[in-house]
């Protein structure tokens, strides 16, 4: 038998998002309400890119990146290379799981946003770095749309938020994407 606790994952509303933002329990900087989706909102591609340096990247060691920024004009994504983005949007979430999706326009473009890191932590307080591959060559520009947040209500009290654990990779806040810190599990 299933315990209710394992069925009642509820996915919030777009009132229920702007309910949880009115508590402080959501934050979207910048919120823009014409990105609010039915149980969603739309985040938009930074203005920077990462690229990493070496070819052959090793866990146990800091793999350095490349920064570029987006011009005007857009920036070509090559398929066979990772390309590490960020959200405009920095969030917050004090009471939900935020889960990060690429959006169905995006996908229909050849666009991968993330290889394995779709999933926020209660607590997490940061933009988001993406982990942007393509199947084709595709022009890609600063702000336009490029993923959705969809918002899960937790069931429980929370001990270990993401934003207070000692050892949070990914804490500091930025506007630009962030390497792998995978390293710091070997020190």
């Amino acid at each position: 038998m299933i315990a209710p606790a394992c069925i009642l994952n509820m996915i919030l509303t777009d009132k229920k998002i702007l309910e949880a933002i009115a508590r402080g329990e959501i934050v979207i900087e910048p919120f823009r309400s014409e990105c609010l989706g039915t149980n969603s909102y739309d985040v938009h591609l930074g203005k920077y890119l990462a690229v990493y340096r070496d070819r052959v990247l090793d866990a146990k060691k800091h793999n350095r990146v490349e920064l570029l920024e987006i011009p005007e004009t857009g920036f070509v994504l090559q398929p066979g290379t990772l390309y590490l983005g960020v959200t405009e949007e920095y969030t917050e979430t004090h009471s939900c799981v935020p889960f990060l999706e690429g959006k169905s326009s995006i996908g229909r473009l050849g666009i991968d946003i993330h290889a394995t890191a779709g999933k926020g932590d209660v607590g997490f307080s940061n933009t988001w770095t993406l982990e942007i591959s393509c199947v084709q060559p595709v022009r890609v520009y600063a702000g336009m749309p490029i993923g959705q947040l969809i918002y899960f209500r937790v069931d429980g009290d929370i001990e270990n938020y993401y934003n207070k654990k000692q050892n949070a990779k990914y804490n500091q806040r930025t506007d630009k994407p962030v390497e792998s810190m995978m390293w710091k599990n070997f020190q």
